[in-house]
């Protein structure tokens, strides 16, 4: 028994049309995000006492960079997946849930962008 109506059954629509990849996404972030934190945490703790100088040269060494732009974006695209899904299912005014959506997605790109051209900056020495 089919419980989909005429009209989802032509579009093809479903409880799952967009959910799952929205899942899938939000599952995978998070797996890549274990080893890149275990590889930072245990970075920050051997740096810890080092001066400014010495900060900046590893951060800017390329593997170093290559890893800290993948954990920003990876960070942040895993966050905004979870506060989508937050102010989706509890904000229930539309203009609310809409306004929400928008400020949670700016704030993501904007600090994921400034957390990159950061790293990008002490990579190329700006």
């Amino acid at each position: 028994m089919n419980r989909r109506s005429q009209l989802g059954r032509v579009r093809g629509l479903g409880a799952a049309k967009s959910g799952v990849s929205h899942w899938w996404a939000q599952r995978l972030t998070a797996l890549a995000l274990v080893p890149l934190a275990i590889w930072f945490v245990a970075s920050i703790a051997a740096l810890t006492g080092a001066d400014h100088e010495a900060i900046s040269a590893w951060a800017g060494s390329p593997l170093v960079a290559g890893l800290l732009i993948l954990t920003i974006i990876a960070t942040f695209y895993h966050g905004y997946l979870g506060f989508q899904v937050v102010v989706e299912d509890y904000v229930h005014h539309e203009g609310a849930k809409l306004a929400g959506l928008l400020v949670v997605k700016a704030l993501c790109i904007l600090l994921g962008l400034t957390g990159v051209l950061s790293v990008l900056s002490l990579l190329f020495g700006g």
